[in-house]
Order: structure tokens, then C-alpha cells, then sequence
């Protein structure tokens, strides 16, 4: 069974009276465990197809089946619900909440998932690990503006992985930094990934990043023009 399967997905704004189709008749299957990068120039449809493919959107028409759950008939409610239970999000601006500590920015999926099953203490410990795992174990107690740009990306791999999700949405994640810093939070998203067996679906103008996963996709005008497959 797939993990995410896209069918004829299009997408159209209407804008001053004229129809606007950022995306057109986009067909591609992701199996569990594939890595997956979208490519392609600004304004192409990367970060629309991605909204729609985790349900955040709804398209014009065409479907999206998330672990074979049709995300198109499914109520804004109903589709929240999905994410919750299967899907994780790292973002190129880390999208923390600045008024949470770090560990408790982690402790925010785990809460709304697994609460009442972990305990207070359990929900604790468990991101307190994760914060660990990315290395920032004894950052907990700081608020997002006391960390650095690499520092809250690797808190959001930590809140993304916290409640171990099938599918995995990164849109640019090293948008936002330096080379170096770059090179530490994609070798965590990759061994993190590897490690919970997780889905990942990458945009990025990065094509260095790109080439890490194993298969791409390229979207140039709203359309699939390229889909290229790693062999090994």
C-alpha cells in the first residue's frame, strides 16, 4: 500500500475575475520509507502541492490518498485529525511558539496525541529525549529568541519526529541558514528519518539537498516535468 498517492491534482485561484492554475493534472505515488524532493523556480507550485498533499489545502480537482485516507472528501475538521495522526511539518521559518520553552514547543504534538496515555511526566520525558537526540538537551528552558536559527530548526526536527509520523513535510528547511548549520540539521533530518522509518517529502531550491533523497520531481509552471529515481 502507498503512503501518498496524487491524482490529476490541479489547483486554481480565481483573482480579479481571472482563473489563475498554479498546478495541473499532477500524478506521482510515494511508497512508506521512499525520500522524495520537489524541485523547481519560485512561484512553480512547490509549497502548493505540498499543502495539498499534507491536506492543508483542498484542490480544484484530483485527489490525494494519505495512507490511503482521501484527503478531498474530508471535512477541514476530519483532515486536521489525519495530520495529527500520521503527518509531521519542519518549516523554513521553524514556525515555534515564541511564548513556549523549547522542550515544551516538543511537548505540544505529544499533548495533543498522546497525553492522556503518556502522563505528564511521560510527555516530558519523551521530549526531553528528542531534544537530546538533536542535541540540545540543555537547551529546554530557552524561549525561541534565546536560540539561533539552527537551534530552533533542530527544536522543530525534534517537535516533528515527537510523535513518530508516517509521513514527514519539510518545505525548505535550510532555507533560513548558513552552510554549516545547513549541514548539521540535513544530516539529523536524514538520520532521524532513518531511524523512525519515517516518509519524507522535501521542497527545496536546493539541489545538492535534492540529490540526498531518493527520488525527484521537478515542477516547472505548475506542471510535473521531471521525475528522476535514485539507483543504488
Amino acid at each position: 500500500m502507498s503512503i501518498l498517492h496524487v491524482e490529476n491534482l490541479t489547483k486554481t485561484y480565481t483573482s480579479g475575475g481571472r482563473d489563475l492554475t498554479v498546478l495541473h493534472n499532477v500524478n506521482f505515488t510515494l511508497e512508506h520509507g521512499d525520500t522524495f524532493a520537489i524541485v523547481g523556480p519560485s512561484g512553480s507550485g512547490k509549497t502548493t502541492l505540498l499543502g495539498l498533499c499534507a491536506g492543508l489545502d483542498r484542490a480544484s480537482s484530483g485527489s490525494v490518498y494519505l495512507n490511503d485516507i482521501r484527503l478531498d472528501t474530508l471535512t477541514e475538521d476530519q483532515r486536521a485529525a489525519v495530520r495529527n495522526q500520521h503527518v509531521g511539518f519542519i518549516f523554513q521559518n521553524f514556525q515555534l511558539l515564541p511564548t513556549l520553552t523549547a522542550l515544551e514547543n516538543v511537548m505540544v504534538p505529544l499533548e495533543l496525541r498522546g497525553g492522556p496515555r503518556l502522563g505528564e511526566k511521560g510527555v516530558q520525558k519523551t521530549a526531553q529525549s528528542l531534544l537530546e537526540r538533536v542535541g540540545l538537551g540543555s537547551r529546554g528552558h530557552h524561549y525561541p529568541t534565546q536560540l539561533s536559527g539552527g537551534e530552533q530548526q533542530r527544536v522543530s526536527l525534534a517537535r516533528a519526529f515527537a510523535n513518530r509520523p508516517k509521513l514527514l513535510f519539510a518545505d525548505e528547511p535550510t532555507g533560513n541558514l548558513d552552510a554549516d548549520t545547513s549541514a548539521t540539521v540535513e544530516e539529523l533530518l536524514f538520520e532521524l528519518n532513518r531511524e523512525a522509518g519515517t516518509t519524507l517529502v522535501l521542497v527545496t531550491h536546493d539541489l545538492e539537498l535534492a540529490a540526498k533523497t531518493g527520488r525527484t520531481i521537478q515542477i516547472r509552471g505548475g506542471q510535473l516535468v521531471s521525475d528522476s529515481r535514485v539507483h543504488i
